[in-house]
């Protein structure tokens, strides 16, 4: 059931407070706190292991990650709060928010187009029951027809199995027309730039850029600064051993991406004990 209370702020945001979550016994967050709010964009860097992508996966709901303590609410435009926890994780997709998987699956079988338009309809009619009808196909090729020739896509692309013997990089451009066809209110973009070359990384970040705007918070989480490049991020949070322990402007990114995460580990002495005792501890978990 989904709790909604009455607190008021002032525009639509996703809110993130003291969230613990574990993995298989072992606490991967420790107390993470975040905001996003509709039309900015946040990037959250930290080294391999420290909790970005458990992030991510709690937020949507993934099964394996058991949340101990906290909360992630969104704020609508009243005001209101809806609990996100309190959601199965296709309320969470219909409510508006997306997660950009860094490994997405196969589903051999099913066409990209088939897939999406299923998708589409679901985010735009919440209350749709399968069986019923899905938005008129003139009005979807339409769409994505243009989404596709707006993102350079090829329109052979639709016509393909999703996810079935794509390349890394063909895998990230149909999480990117995933974006672009849902419009989701918070995007979570994990590692959108992983395994792609510098030309692929530029491509996906200007195609972000070209989805995103003041209708959309996106939260992208990355290694690197180079996806920030058409992204400029209004924040961007460093996580180390499960917790966010610094954020700052794009300056910071800049700085990550050249010097690494040295500083950041002497300055925060218990986090990065944290990340020691993580990773002599790791567990890892499918994101299927």
């Amino acid at each position: 059931m989904i709790t909604v209370t009455t607190k008021k702020l002032s525009s639509k945001q996703l809110i993130i407070q003291g969230l613990h979550v574990s993995v298989e016994g072992q606490e991967i967050l420790k107390g993470v706190d975040l905001s996003i709010g509709c039309g900015e964009v946040h990037a959250l860097m930290g080294p391999n292991g420290s909790g970005k992508s458990t992030l991510g996966y709690a937020v949507m709901g993934h099964p394996s990650y058991e949340i101990t303590a906290g909360s992630v609410e969104l704020v609508l435009l009243d005001g209101k709060r809806v609990d996100v926890l309190a959601m199965e994780p296709d309320e969470r997709a219909r409510a508006g928010i997306f997660l950009a998987f860094q490994r997405p699956m196969a589903i051999p079988g099913v066409r990209v187009a088939d897939f999406l338009r299923h998708c589409v309809t679901n985010v735009r009619n919440p209350d749709r029951k399968e069986g019923e009808e899905l938005m008129p196909m003139r009005e979807f090729r339409s769409e994505l027809k243009a989404k596709m020739a707006e993102l350079s896509i090829d329109p052979e692309f639709a016509r393909r199995y999703v996810n079935d013997g794509f390349s890394g990089g063909e895998m990230k451009r149909a999480e990117i027309l995933q974006l672009a066809m849902l419009k989701p209110t918070f995007a979570i973009l994990d590692e959108t730039d992983s395994g792609l070359d510098a030309d692929a990384v530029r491509l996906a970040s200007e195609s972000i850029a070209k989805i995103g705007g003041d209708q959309m918070g996106i939260l992208i989480i990355t290694h690197h600064e180079q996806l920030l490049e058409h992204n400029i991020p209004l924040k961007t949070h460093v996580m180390l051993g499960g917790r966010i322990v610094e954020s700052g402007g794009p300056e910071l990114a800049a700085e990550l991406h050249k010097k690494g995460y040295e500083r950041i580990r002497a300055a925060y002495p218990e986090a990065a004990a944290a990340e020691k005792a993580m990773e002599d501890g790791r567990v890892e978990v499918s994101s299927t």
